[in-house]
């Protein structure tokens, strides 16, 4: 039986406390930290490195912008809005979120995320794509002194696709339950 409109019941039941703390705010947490390595390289770093110059560099904020955009509608998948459809939207406000539509934005997201990191990690063993000459004006990150903040600042972002990939299959299960209860 379905709970007043209004309520916070009313399209499905409550998301599991485990996939609103430990997962789905996780999952921007994570995320956040190599969006500002990428912004202070890009405001305070070597500026030899962007041979680009400002086409490069506004592709490195836009990732880091993209990156944590995409990683907040994690959010999504344990909050109202990722449910119903805001009804400040226009046409489409006060609709309910078609599940399959949901998990399948989520599901190609975190798929595009383990295949990003396994040819991140495969790359350099099999070389598929060599790195650029070394340049002596700009070291690669491994070869300064800040070589362990930046594996401090990525290392995070290997849970984002594990964590996408856990509150996905939470919110798809919480509701085709909920939608299964309410025939």
């Amino acid at each position: 039986m379905r709970a007043a409109v209004g309520t916070r019941t009313d399209v499905t039941t409550l998301p599991a406390h485990w996939a609103v703390r430990l997962a789905a705010y996780a999952t921007p947490v994570c995320v956040l930290p190599s969006a500002l390595w990428r912004l202070n390289a890009v405001l305070y770093g070597n500026q030899a490195c962007f041979r680009g110059g400002s086409w490069e560099k506004a592709y490195v904020v836009s990732l880091s912008v993209v990156s944590v955009t995409a990683a907040c509608l994690t959010v999504g998948l344990v909050s109202r809005w990722g449910e119903v459809v805001p009804r400040r939207l226009p046409l489409i406000g006060g609709r309910p979120v078609a599940v399959t539509a949901a998990t399948a934005v989520a599901g190609a997201g975190a798929a595009l995320i383990f295949a990003v990191y396994t040819y991140a990690v495969l790359n350099p063993v099999f070389e598929w794509r060599r790195p650029p000459p070394y340049d002596p004006a700009c070291p690669p990150p491994d070869q300064t002194d800040g070589a362990g903040l930046a594996y401090a600042a990525y290392a995070p972002l290997l849970l984002w696709g594990p964590l996408l990939l856990t509150v996905t299959i939470a919110y798809y299960r919480r509701r085709t339950r909920a939608a299964a209860t309410d025939r």
